[in-house]
């Protein structure tokens, strides 16, 4: 989904894509041995043009089937598995079908995340977008301050945190990696509902904060204080995805393992009485 959006935010060949297509595909020419060679099947050329345009085109297109595919596949997942539930309990005797009661509650959602699309849409086409995009592209004229769209501001923030390349493609993969890791790294088998883990939901809440810091500070200028404010917001970023989540999932079974052996230790007890 992020490849498929950043290639289409490519294809109005504004000063913003131009640039935005610029600073992220010059990244993979860091790459060790063979950055050039993938930089330059990426471009078609020695630098980004109508080739690469056209390039651009074709992957905007075919990767959304590939979504597709992903999709199928999750949806397969969910008919053999089944759905998770608000208090996080796994209850085999008592499953409610999905239709109509998944499907009324995804189509309320769906609805929802609709009206508020629409009204971007059709009242506010231009809110998100930068006015600098609106003039052509040209490759002689480097605008003042380079800034991607509101989705890809958190990526930037991390990206520009660190002034090597290599090491900033590093933290973009590992921006990604992270969240897929999520379910191997934090597993608690005891329950997953924050509903009764109140430590983990105020952490929650306290990352979703810091994913908002990532943004605002990708939308302003490279410069003191913003530059070290990232620099902080990257680490406390991946300190609580690899670091305080894990921590806090293994806490929690600390205690509730320490909870069941001094049941245990009750128990026998009174049967001694």
């Amino acid at each position: 989904m992020i490849a498929t959006a950043f290639f289409g935010y490519i294809l109005p060949w504004g000063q913003m894509s131009f640039w935005g297509a610029m600073v992220i595909t010059s990244l993979l020419g860091a790459i060790p041995l063979v950055g050039g060679d993938i930089l330059f099947l990426l471009w078609g050329s020695y630098s980004i043009d109508n080739v690469t345009l056209h390039r651009f085109y074709s992957l905007h297109y075919l990767l959304p089937f590939i979504i597709l595919l992903i999709t199928v596949i999750h949806f397969a997942l969910l008919h053999e598995f089944g759905s998770n539930n608000p208090l996080g309990i796994s209850v085999e005797l008592d499953n409610a079908p999905f239709i109509p009661y998944y499907g009324i509650k995804d189509a309320f959602s769906i609805i929802i995340f609709l009206f508020i699309f629409f009204i971007f849409i059709f009242y506010a086409p231009d809110a998100l977008g930068h006015s600098d995009n609106y003039i052509p592209a040209n490759g002689l004229v480097t605008p003042a301050h380079i800034v991607p769209e509101w989705y890809f501001l958190p990526l930037y923030a991390v990206l520009r945190s660190v002034p090597n390349k290599l090491l900033g493609l590093f933290l973009i993969a590992c921006f990604i990696v992270c969240i897929i890791l999520i379910p191997f790294i934090c597993k608690n088998t005891i329950i997953r509902s924050t509903m009764f883990r109140p430590i983990y939901g105020c952490v929650v809440w306290f990352f979703f904060f810091i994913c908002y810091l990532l943004g605002w500070i990708g939308s302003l200028p490279v410069i003191s204080p913003f530059l070290e404010i990232g620099q902080f917001v990257t680490f406390c970023y991946f300190f609580i995805l690899l670091i305080l989540f894990p921590y806090i999932a293994y806490f929690e079974k600390s205690i509730y393992n320490a909870y069941i052996r001094r049941r245990e230790r009750y128990k026998n007890k009174i049967w001694i009485i």
